[in-house]
């Protein structure tokens, strides 16, 4: 499907993603994929949001394929780096991962966490190249 014309969609009317699994680093996560291959035919972008409730966890993971980015909308936790250190991420930050860097997301705090992130490079998980760190879990 090529994409032919302007795209609008409601995050009401787009459904969580299932499938996700524990043991491939996504910890209790609410996510959906706003823009993709799927809805829009978008080849090249994705563009997600996610609800990570107190404890959850996008593990450290990387990808093959995209670049990624993600804002933070509220909350706080901590992001994995890709040397393997942590860094204290809050509501307003900002952050690019260039694609094969390890990198990851966990709610720290009593709250509700809410990212809206994206990949340049690819329009789908499947396409994407996905690898959580072998130390996951």
């Amino acid at each position: 499907m090529m994409i032919k014309d302007q795209f609008m969609i409601n995050i009401s009317d787009v459904p969580k993603v299932g499938g996700l699994k524990e043991e491939d680093g996504w910890v209790d996560m609410q996510v959906q994929f706003l823009i993709d291959k799927a809805s829009n035919g978008s080849q090249d972008f994705l563009l997600g949001w996610t609800v990570l409730p107190p404890g959850a966890m996008h593990d450290r993971h990387r990808h093959f394929h995209v670049d990624e980015f993600w804002i933070v909308i509220s909350g706080q936790g901590v992001m994995y780096e890709n040397e393997g250190g942590e860094k204290i991420s809050k509501k307003g930050d900002v952050v690019f991962t260039p694609r094969n860097q390890w990198h990851g997301f966990k709610n720290t705090s009593e709250e509700d966490v809410i990212l809206v992130w994206g990949w340049i490079g690819k329009g789908s998980l499947e396409d994407a190249g996905y690898e959580v760190h072998p130390n996951h879990g």
